[in-house]
């Protein structure tokens, strides 16, 4: 079975003038359920504060908390941080902590929400409040969870928030392949970035990315690897400037999985990206790629972790 972390508050109502499509997480829901016993689903617990205060601002923190974010960083955000936001705002960081926990244990664990990677220490951007990777990673391993744990952002827009928030960590490394000219327009410096020119297809990008993980993996030997699989890279996405298909969004997530599993390094994933009208289309992607993860883990994890080929 695949390990699923869902809480019921990650499916907000939407909210007037705001381009995130709130009722994702409802369909993600919905198109998970329809995999029937193949999905455990688990309910995470808001993420304690110290711990977003070990990685935002706590000035910062607490206006979302008491839902007084400033108009100019609700701007950036791209949607007000009322009550509901608020409170989910909390919980997806602690969605991809027990997603992670999961994965130690089982190999593979998924987040249905998540992957909030341009969210900076003293506001959000990006339709991101909190950082969900950067406080989940900073907590595992001051925890001593893990020594080691390594972030790949595979999102059509560059990890920036992630990488400004973890540099000097140790034990965190970071690595963002994406569209070049996209969105931010000034990018931070994550461990190993890979930036693409429009346009780049299928087999360029899995050349490309195979050709810089791989070794930056066996550089790092990271005890865990947190995956954001932004689905953005998808040709029809409207934010995106790549040029994936659909079987290249699964051959990515094959790719990703056997990198990992032949290494011995368990894979927590959150969703990522993934903009237009079509929300149940959206929804589907995120949904294949916790489905491919899942049964490339299944497939290929016991045999890895009890015999070593």
């Amino acid at each position: 079975m695949i390990a699923v972390v869902h809480h019921p508050a990650y499916v907000a109502p939407g909210q007037a003038r705001s381009g995130y499509q709130w009722n994702k997480s409802g369909a993600i829901r919905d198109l998970l359920h329809e995999a029937g016993d193949a999905i455990e689903w688990f309910e995470p617990e808001p993420m304690p504060r110290a711990w977003i205060e070990a990685t935002h601002d706590p000035e910062y923190v607490a206006e979302v908390i008491e839902s007084r974010v400033p108009r100019e960083k609700e701007r950036r955000i791209g949607f007000a941080v009322n009550e509901v936001a608020a409170r989910r705002a909390q919980l997806v960081p602690g969605g991809t902590y027990l997603a992670a926990m999961l994965a130690l244990d089982r190999g593979f664990a998924a987040n249905s929400a998540g992957g909030s990677h341009h969210a900076l220490a003293d506001t959000g951007a990006g339709y991101c409040v909190f950082n969900d990777l950067a406080i989940a990673a900073i907590r595992l391993i001051e925890e001593m969870t893990v020594a080691r744990l390594t972030i790949v952002d595979c999102d059509v827009h560059q990890g920036d928030g992630t990488a400004a928030l973890t540099p000097g960590r140790p034990g965190i490394a970071t690595y963002s392949i994406h569209a070049a000219k996209n969105f931010p327009a000034r990018k931070a410096r994550s461990t190993l970035d890979v930036p693409l020119a429009d346009g780049v297809g299928d087999d360029e990008y899995l050349d490309t990315l195979e050709a810089t993980l791989a070794p930056m993996l066996d550089a790092e030997r990271p005890e865990l690897i947190l995956y954001q699989a932004g689905i953005d890279p998808f040709g029809g996405d409207r934010l995106g400037r790549l040029d994936l298909t659909d079987a290249g969004l699964a051959r990515r997530e094959r790719l990703i999985a056997r990198l990992a599993i032949g290494r011995g390094i368990p894979l927590a994933s959150t969703i990522g990206g993934g903009y237009g009208d079509d929300v149940i289309a959206i929804a589907g992607r995120h949904v294949a790629a916790i489905l491919t993860l899942g049964q490339a883990f299944a497939d290929g994890w016991q045999r890895t972790v009890f015999t070593g080929v």
